[in-house]
């Protein structure tokens, strides 16, 4: 492993491990004060970020740019509203939102960790230079097993183990496609991440992008 690449994988560790203590904190804020919605409202905050930061790359690119890509910027940005009204209704069940990202940051986890290890084909080498074949079915892994692991441990809606594999398979998968639609944004806007707030990750939207096809996904059946 190149050192830039252990570097990158230290901050990576950290920054996943600070995040993972904030969503401790909240679900326990959640615990005790259910009437506030901590849940709904920081997930409100963190989707306006993605937006913010997604205008604030559109405000900054050339005209040229916008004009050639404006169909593919505005539908995104019209798919980052619909997560934003999305998040307000599956935030009021703070157990989903728990469920789905512990999913998802398996998904992501174990995409990298597969991706690195075994590497092998790019899956769409000209949309991303770093996404595999091995990463995706490693994240589908991690993702799934981590969704078992919830449904048995915490038993928000009885044991149904089967139903767990199948609901992790999708989120983790849709979680997947999030982040290849970003990518394929940042790569129209000619930039390797949104900003540089979070260490290792980039920005919100770089973090979060996985939410932006589950979350109108979970709206539709709630």
């Amino acid at each position: 492993m190149k050192k830039s690449e252990l570097s990158n994988s230290v901050l990576r560790f950290v920054s996943a491990g600070v995040m993972l203590l904030a969503l401790i904190g909240i679900m326990t804020l959640e615990s005790w004060y259910p009437v506030l919605h901590v849940t709904r409202w920081v997930g409100m905050i963190i989707v306006a970020g993605a937006i913010y930061e997604m205008l604030r790359c559109l405000k900054t690119t050339s005209s040229e740019v916008f004009n050639k890509y404006a169909g593919y910027f505005i539908a995104f940005v019209l798919l980052l509203g619909l997560m934003l009204i999305s998040v307000y209704f599956v935030g009021a069940r703070p157990w989903i939102m728990l469920w789905l990202l512990t999913i998802i940051v398996g998904a992501d986890a174990g995409g990298w960790l597969f991706g690195l290890v075994f590497r092998g084909d790019k899956m769409w080498e000209r949309l991303s230079a770093h996404k595999t074949w091995a990463g995706q079915i490693g994240g589908i892994i991690c993702g799934t097993t981590l969704s078992i692991l919830f449904v048995l441990h915490f038993k928000p809606f009885g044991e149904d183990a089967l139903f767990a594999l199948l609901f992790g398979c999708t989120i983790a998968l849709l979680s997947q496609y999030g982040d290849l639609t970003a990518s394929f944004i940042k790569r129209c806007l000619g930039i390797k991440d949104f900003s540089n707030i979070i260490p290792g990750h980039g920005g919100i939207l770089d973090r979060f992008d996985g939410w932006i096809y589950v979350l109108p996904l979970m709206w539709f059946f709630i």
